[in-house]
């Protein structure tokens, strides 16, 4: 029903700023809530932020609240994590996820990208 494609990961120094995209082709973005998750080698994926079918709805994991901001724009049908005074802890694949309702766990969502490497240099 929807195709995801991230963009936006690169090298940044810490402290530094990135923004992701997650651009979805079809014709029902708006129908979708959607989310940003994250995995480092040897960790299951994490839960990073959330935000519902209309973008009035957000939620955040505890680590990103302050620094992150989840965003989306139905008529470009792309959404965005800002994301600011980043660590290096914050290293890891960023993937966008569709679901029918918004969720902060994996297996409410159906439709995955294939994720963009964020690496963050101390």
């Amino acid at each position: 029903q929807v195709q995801l494609v991230e963009s936006g990961g690169g090298l940044v120094q810490a402290g530094g700023s990135l923004r992701l995209s997650c651009a979805a082709s079809g014709r029902t973005f708006s129908d979708y809530a959607m989310g940003w998750f994250r995995q480092t080698p040897g960790k299951e994926r994490e839960f990073v932020a959330a935000i519902g079918r209309s973008g009035s709805t957000t939620t955040y994991a505890d680590y990103v609240k302050g620094r992150f901001t989840i965003s989306r724009d139905n008529a470009r049908n792309t959404m965005y994590l800002q994301m600011n005074g980043l660590k290096p802890e914050d290293t890891a694949i960023y993937t966008c996820a569709a679901g029918l309702s918004l969720s902060r766990v994996v297996r409410w969502y159906d439709h995955w990208g294939q994720g963009t490497q964020v690496t963050v240099s101390s």
